[in-house]
């Protein structure tokens, strides 16, 4: 799966948060300053191109879905990180943050537990 810029994945949000819209209406729901309509529609055309987005044509305007959800671009950068920074190893990943202190040992241990779920499902 492509990856989103940030101005992609902002608009990706509100369609993920909002559901399908039209150029205007993702326009509106953009903070200050706004980008110009042109630019949006840009955007939005290149996500159609990368497959994340599909198009319904009213008339002359056209309004925009998620073919994409939210969990799976999440899932596969989620996968493309650990891939990339920890050589594929998701204990490297809980290493470091038991390492920093970003996780607690009930964490830990609700992890643990999910693993045990999981093992007792196979």
């Amino acid at each position: 799966m492509k990856h989103l810029t940030n101005k992609e994945e902002e608009l990706m949000n509100v369609i993920w948060e909002q559901g399908p819209q039209f150029v205007r209406d993702l326009l509106e729901q953009l903070p200050e300053p706004k980008p110009h309509y042109n630019t949006v529609s840009t955007v939005v055309r290149g996500l159609v191109e990368k497959g994340f987005l599909k198009t319904k044509q009213y008339g002359t305007t056209h309004q925009y879905s998620a073919v994409v959800t939210k969990d799976e671009y999440s899932k596969d950068t989620i996968k493309d990180v650990i891939s990339k920074y920890f050589n594929k190893s998701y204990a490297s990943v809980v290493s470091m943050f038991v390492e920093e202190q970003d996780i607690s040992k009930e964490e830990i241990q609700d992890l643990l537990k999910q693993v045990e779920k999981g093992k007792k499902k196979e």
